[in-house]
């Protein structure tokens, strides 16, 4: 089969001292700091054998994340901008959806034809954390498109407990091509889901929120939020596209934070009172976390979903004084994260292919990741 690798070269930044944890796996924990000369490619790959816990899934649909590019756009030396546990080669691509095609002989709830997406966390289910609720902090954790094959490929195959079924979204769209591409944005709007709900623990209907960035993380929290009855949805967008796709998921308002003072506005659409709820998915802390705090209602929650390699400065006092809370975010697993989401679009309450600007076959799949750099675009999906 074919399938879009990802090579690089392992090479520690001076000074960086590599843990023991990654001298034992040869995963990099934070791989802007480890992994040089990214190259990607379309290549012939074997096709994976599923294992009696597994299902063989044939991809039908993949998104291109934010990750994704960050893979192949290097820093001044060279180094990837991804900073998060990566290791290659491995195939990219987590954001998928699929057919099923083989059931691994222990598997009891899922048949031939079925259609599914997956969680791209693989969490082991027995050290501490996964004990204790946290499979997002994992501490075995694999990632599909991280560091496993992904699934920018024809096939993949992939734990049973870790798919989900899509057959309901049968329901609100009317083609298999449809329901294919929505499955494939389920994963990043678990991400902003898990950010805004388990996570920072959501807000009452009636708040005022702001989301920083409206790319595909972004785009799907204002639709989340404005689900869940937020009264106003105040998003900041430097992208012209992505304010138009904003508007779409249903944003009450949009702003390019270029022009205007982030801070400033939100006090003037808010009456003075402060946003109650903030989604930072724009990856740029150092720049909207300060416009945050400047901005913030009583009891307001911050959640950081966007990833970055920076500090950022924040005078806490302000933070005491109103009664304010930040929050850090990482994965979509668990707390019934997945099938929420599923149900939310299976009943209409948010429509994600809204998200979707552009669709590339997996033979262009280099061509659509040089694409996503622009940062113009919503969701780009890969069809196969």
């Amino acid at each position: 089969m074919k399938g879009l690798v990802l090579e690089a070269d392992w090479k520690p930044k001076k000074g960086y001292t590599l843990t023991p944890f990654e001298k034992k796996t040869g995963k990099a924990l934070i791989g802007n700091s480890v992994y040089t000369n990214p190259r990607l490619g379309i290549k012939d790959v074997k096709i994976p054998k599923p294992k009696p816990d597994e299902l063989l899934i044939r991809i039908k649909a993949c998104g291109v994340c934010g990750s994704d590019m960050h893979f192949y756009e290097t820093d001044s030396e060279g180094y990837i901008m991804y900073p998060g546990l990566v290791k290659f080669p491995a195939i990219l691509g987590h954001e998928f959806s699929g057919e099923v095609v083989e059931v691994g002989k222990s598997v009891q709830d899922f048949k031939k034809g079925d259609m599914v997406t997956a969680e791209e966390m693989i969490w082991c289910g027995h050290c501490t954390p996964c004990r204790n609720g946290y499979p997002n902090q994992c501490e075995n954790l694999e990632e599909i498109g991280f560091t496993i094959d992904g699934a920018f490929a024809e096939y993949i195959a992939i734990g049973a407990k870790f798919c989900w079924k899509l057959n309901a979204l049968r329901n609100v769209y009317k083609s298999e091509s449809d329901i294919y591409e929505a499955g494939a944005t389920v994963e990043p709007t678990c991400v902003a889901y898990n950010g805004i709900f388990p996570r920072a623990g959501g807000f009452r209907p009636g708040a005022y929120v702001v989301v920083f960035g409206a790319g595909p993380i972004g785009a799907a929290a204002i639709g989340l939020c404005k689900a869940a009855g937020a009264a106003k949805v105040i998003s900041f967008e430097v992208s012209p596209g992505r304010r138009k796709i904003a508007k779409k998921m249903g944003a009450t308002s949009v702003y390019d934070p270029l022009k205007v003072t982030p801070h400033e506005v939100i006090l003037e659409e808010t009456g003075g009172e402060g946003a109650d709820f903030f989604v930072e998915a724009a990856g740029a802390p150092t720049a909207t976390l300060p416009e945050a705090e400047k901005a913030m209602a009583v009891n307001c929650r911050i959640v950081q979903i966007g990833r970055a390699a920076d500090r950022v400065p924040l005078y806490l006092d302000q933070f005491q004084v109103r009664h304010a809370q930040v929050f850090g975010a990482q994965g979509h697993s668990g707390n019934g994260t997945f099938p929420n989401v599923i149900r939310l679009m299976a009943a209409g309450a948010i429509d994600t292919r809204k998200m979707i600007t552009a669709r590339f076959p997996l033979a262009k799949a280099v061509d659509a990741i040089v694409q996503s750099t622009c940062r113009a675009d919503g969701k780009i999906m890969i069809k196969m």
